[in-house]
């Protein structure tokens, strides 16, 4: 509810400057009045970086807004009032469009630039999302008391699409769609762009294929939240984990524990994984209640918490994705 005054009471605000004809510069984070400014809003910092590598070539002046660039977690963030009023004014915003962000619905109903390219991941990528998968072994989340029957019935959707590299370009080619529909003047630089990258993408694909192929274990024992399942499903890998992707749960049971360990045991397996800035205290306990306690832990990145200080220093989806390669590479066997 807080949100939702916040979006209304920023939207009278945002009608009464732009019916005064003024509007703040960019870098405060208000309204840019510049009307040859492409300027364009992505929550996640994959949606960003791809956006990036499609305007990078592109003679247009655009200014690209990344809002989880603090490292905050996309599961629990919570836009700013600078974040809704960049919003409610941008030419193109690229947003999950699952559970997490459903404030950006609220956000889109009080546009005032009715002209806006409003474009939801999710949607875009059809009936390639998958719903979240309660695996054998997976500890759920404590049921709600309240809501009705038919909203407990509804399906929850895994919002890691990113995490594939195969969504990654079919996401790349709608977000050059909408470039191109949003300037036409550099559609061919948007078209080449995205070429480019696809080859890129291309490649990584192939490794992960082969490498996968050539694997000696098949299977992928996660203690922690497993938002990687677009991505082993790509593959033909299996896996086993604490929790679903989306998870709220901080706390393992004692069930969950002893099956990720027998899994261990049953597996042979050297590793069990964790995902970045993970204490690791999960890992360790089914590591521990593994017969022979000498696996190690490992930690692939889920590039959904990407800091602004990693940005600067030169990461994007590419490279994290690539960390995650080298990351296999040495433990899949």
């Amino acid at each position: 509810m807080k949100i939702k005054r916040i979006i209304s009471l920023l939207a009278c605000a945002v009608v009464a400057v732009s019916a005064a004809g003024c509007g703040s510069s960019a870098s405060s984070g208000a309204a840019d009045s510049s009307p040859d400014k492409l300027k364009i809003v992505c929550t996640i910092f994959p949606a960003y970086d791809w956006v990036r590598e499609l305007t990078k070539d592109s003679k247009k002046d655009t200014e690209i807004t990344y809002l989880l660039d603090k490292g905050a977690d996309l599961h629990s963030f919570q836009p700013t009032a600078e974040d809704i009023m960049k919003i409610s004014t941008c030419d193109m915003f690229v947003y999950i469009g699952g559970e997490s962000d459903k404030w950006a619905e609220d956000v889109l109903k009080e546009s005032v630039n009715k002209d806006m390219k409003a474009v939801s991941l999710m949607e875009a990528l059809g009936s390639d999302a998958k719903e979240e998968e309660l695996k054998e072994g997976m500890q759920g989340e404590e049921e709600e008391e309240h809501g009705s029957e038919e909203e407990k019935e509804e399906p929850e959707y895994d919002e890691h699409i990113w995490l594939s590299v195969r969504n990654a370009e079919k996401l790349c080619g709608v977000l050059c769609d909408k470039l191109c529909e949003l300037d036409k003047d550099n559609e061919s630089a948007y078209k080449a762009s995205l070429e480019s990258y696809n080859k890129e993408l291309d490649k990584l694909d192939g490794d992960f294929k082969s490498l996968t192929e050539k694997a000696g274990s098949k299977a992928l024992i996660f203690g922690d939240r497993f938002p990687f399942r677009y991505f082993v499903e790509d593959y033909g890998l299996d896996y086993y984990a604490a929790f679903v992707g989306c998870s709220a749960e901080t706390e393992a049971s004692f069930e969950t524990i002893a099956f990720l360990a027998g899994k261990v045991d049953e597996l042979n397996a050297g590793t069990v994984y964790i995902l970045e800035n993970s204490d690791g205290k999960i890992a360790q306990s089914i590591i521990d209640s593994s017969k022979a306690k000498n696996a190690k832990t490992a930690a692939l990145n889920s590039i959904q918490s990407v800091s602004r200080e990693q940005l600067d220093a030169g990461e994007n989806y590419l490279s994290l994705m690539r960390k995650n390669y080298e990351t296999l590479s040495t433990t899949l066997g």
